[in-house]
């Protein structure tokens, strides 16, 4: 059997998918049996060290495979069916796969039917393109919750049949991070006083605005006791909201994009996790704090009750008095803290990336037939 995955995101600027994209070949790789080859499109060759900021390839290798990409994604060429011998294609960010192999996909969020405003209008027209021309052609589809799948069948029409939600991973070195990972960490961005962690790249969607507001609305005697770590590269922020972080607020730190191998030593060392988003088709950053062993303030809203169950706190994300209290009652109970630590912990190890691979190969072998 060979695979075919669209591997597009891995050559550009990228959060979630590319950290999806990433584990998840890598871990297939290592899971696929001698009868199943996979092969990423564009042809990439063997995956380097994740770096969101930069492509897995050189600079020349990156152009060249843009371009090939945007050509083969023109509507209605078929030159991608004389490319292509997989017996099933994966796509990600190709709007127009080839027509003989049997067709994937996966499914992350809707948040470009539900909240548009929060997205660029190329987005939204590019997302909504690919609804129409892989999500509902496909023959089977991956989502990443249980949540998402059902969005996409109360949105799109899908037939639920067709979809099988398959979690996200999370990457083993925030399972196993230590103390001395988390005082290194501590130490290369000198934070001094235990710390609340926010991070994901800064756009509408992830309430940072709020978030900043329950942090200021804090009794002084929590805001001099903690400080708010603020983690992640500007996306399509609200200028405000830049300008806000780079004033450095009083007890407030922004990091800016933190590399990859720092992340888990650095979420290791939160005395919790304040992720206030007004929308996730999963949550990354919640399941990584959980297997890390930190407890978590998060809304109680799309996947993230999915995803976190009893090991969260939740509140409504457009409630500055609920996410307030929310994290104060929690940064007063130490008690609160350890039983949430360790029910998170348990709840993380459904997000093994070894779990994720079997059960994607399984489908992938369904699919096929």
């Amino acid at each position: 059997m060979r695979l075919s995955i669209d591997a597009l995101p891995l050559l550009v600027r990228s959060a979630g998918v590319k950290n999806y994209l990433y584990h998840w070949i890598a871990h297939l790789g290592r899971a696929a049996p001698a009868d199943l080859s996979i092969h990423l499109f564009p042809w990439l060759g063997r995956l380097g060290p994740l770096d969101h900021q930069a492509s897995q390839v050189s600079l020349l290798r990156t152009g060249l495979n843009l371009a090939l990409f945007h050509f083969f994604n023109l509507p209605a060429n078929p030159s991608l069916d004389w490319f292509q011998r997989a017996d099933v294609f994966h796509a990600s960010h190709l709007a127009n796969p080839p027509r003989r192999p049997r067709l994937s996909a996966t499914l992350y969020d809707l948040t470009c039917w539900i909240m548009p405003q929060f997205h660029t209008p190329a987005n939204v027209a590019a997302e909504r393109r690919r609804a129409e021309t892989v999500w509902k052609r496909a023959h089977g589809l991956i989502a990443i919750s249980t949540y998402t799948r059902d969005e996409a069948v109360r949105l799109l029409g899908l037939d639920a049949r067709r979809i099988r939600v398959i979690p996200c991973g999370v990457d083993a070195r925030f399972f196993a991070a230590t103390q001395a990972d988390a005082a290194r960490a501590r130490a290369r961005y000198r934070l001094e006083l235990p710390y609340v962690l926010w991070v994901g790249t800064i756009e509408p969607r992830k309430n940072l605005d709020l978030a900043l507001d329950a942090w200021a609305s804090l009794e002084a005697a929590l805001r001099h006791a903690f400080t708010l770590v603020v983690a992640g590269p500007e996306g399509w922020a609200n200028p405000p909201t830049l300008a806000r972080l780079r004033s450095q607020p009083a007890g407030v730190r922004y990091l800016g994009y933190v590399p990859e191998a720092d992340l888990p030593g650095l979420t290791a060392g939160a005395a919790a996790l304040f992720y206030p988003s007004l929308y996730e088709g999963f949550g990354l950053p919640v399941a990584q704090a959980m297997a890390c062993g930190v407890p978590v303030v998060t809304s109680g809203v799309s996947a993230l009750p999915e995803v976190a169950g009893d090991g969260a706190l939740y509140a409504d994300p457009r409630s500055l008095s609920q996410m307030r209290g929310a994290l104060e009652r929690l940064l007063l109970s130490p008690e609160l803290r350890s039983r949430l630590a360790q029910a998170g912990r348990r709840r993380a190890e459904s997000y093994r990336w070894e779990d994720v691979a079997r059960q994607s190969l399984e489908f992938f072998r369904e699919l096929a037939g």
